[in-house]
């Protein structure tokens, strides 16, 4: 059985024989933080996550996570991604206690939103599938200061909404953070209004269309985008 540091260094080797530094200069100019990337690209980081796996699933839950928190805490801009898309597969072994490690990773290490969507689509979303309950644990987030709570908040529930579950929740969390001064924020609970369209078309719509005179714009935009275009020039309109 290998360390955690052999482990460490195994993924660092593979993520360098696939970096690009071309890329990694593009990836920095999507961002508004400052973020330190390798230039890996996604779908040779997809492929690395799956051939590592085949090894790691048979870790530990404990030393599982404790490998993961090391990628969190590294700094490199891939580590945590990977991270996430273990935790992911890892889910039916990790119980809904491991909730709480998920919330310290979105509050102390999350610093950019690919972070927070990964983070909370592929883990905090994966494990809401799992156990439902477990989103009531989602609202003191949208009174959080931290804006990678609140959109972590809305963004969490996506794997449900593209899926027709917990509509309640979804469209209440839609309506908490309406307002939200963030755009980002605001972006993340148009993602999950899109999401919820994909088969609550009708109920999405009368969502928009009572509060379009309240809602930003750019979360506007995104919550009808799925929309028929009649349904879109309508929600669009002033009230």
């Amino acid at each position: 059985m290998h360390d955690l540091t052999t482990y460490l260094n195994d993924l660092r080797q593979d993520m360098l024989a696939c970096a690009d530094p071309a890329h990694a200069i593009g990836q920095r100019g999507f961002f508004k933080e400052p973020i330190d990337p390798l230039g890996v690209r996604a779908h040779e980081l997809n492929a690395l996550v799956a051939r590592r796996w085949r090894e790691l699933k048979r870790l530990p839950p404990a030393q599982l996570l404790a490998l993961c928190e090391a990628l969190w805490r590294s700094g490199v801009f891939e580590d945590p991604v990977v991270a996430s898309k273990w935790c992911a597969r890892a889910l039916p072994r990790l119980g809904p206690e491991v909730f709480a490690r998920f919330e310290t990773w979105l509050r102390e290490r999350v610093g950019n939103w690919a972070h927070c969507d990964v983070l909370c689509t592929a883990c905090l979303g994966g494990l809401l599938l799992r156990r439902p309950e477990l989103a009531e644990r989602l609202w003191p987030w949208v009174e959080s200061t931290n804006r990678w709570l609140r959109r972590g908040a809305a963004v969490s529930l996506v794997p449900a909404a593209r899926r027709g579950l917990l509509p309640q929740q979804v469209f209440r969390m839609a309506d908490a953070l309406l307002e939200d001064e963030d755009d980002l924020v605001r972006k993340g609970y148009g993602w999950l209004l899109r999401e919820a369209s994909k088969v609550r078309a009708d109920e999405v719509f009368a969502f928009v269309l009572a509060r379009r005179g309240r809602m930003p714009r750019v979360a506007l935009r995104c919550a009808i985008e799925l929309l028929p275009p009649p349904r879109r020039a309508l929600a669009m309109q002033r009230p």
